[in-house]
């Protein structure tokens, strides 16, 4: 998937543990109404195919993630779309984030060569 806009997504009251539990329940729910043939199928595919089972299957996982007051941590948050997202961590306060702090996150993310994990080249 390629955007060519900018999306921005705020995660308020959001736990990443829970919406993987959340996701197998409804990779679980499916599975049981599924024949035999069509669960390997589901299975075989898990990996790259899981997303869909998470709270926001439509939207791409984020290229980078801000993290500001100074915390070196993910907390919880994305934890299966931000396998292959860059961070970013500021010590400014998320109530002082502005425009500046914005632009100074994307210059820095400009300047880096995306890996994929160890990759050369984003994953098909």
């Amino acid at each position: 998937l390629h955007c060519d806009r900018l999306q921005m997504i705020l995660a308020v009251n959001y736990g990443g543990r829970q919406e993987i539990c959340d996701g197998f329940r409804k990779l679980h729910e499916e599975l049981n109404t599924r024949p035999p043939d069509q669960k390997e199928e589901i299975l075989d595919t898990l990996s790259e195919g899981f997303y869909r089972y998470l709270y926001l299957p439509d939207v791409p996982a984020p290229d980078l993630i801000v993290r500001t007051s100074g915390e070196k941590r993910i907390s919880n948050c994305l934890l299966w779309q931000s396998a292959y997202s860059e961070l970013y961590f500021t010590d400014t306060l998320w109530p002082d984030f502005d425009e500046r702090c914005f632009d100074a996150a994307l210059k820095e993310y400009s300047g880096r060569k995306r890996r994929f994990g160890g990759l050369d080249e984003q994953p098909s």
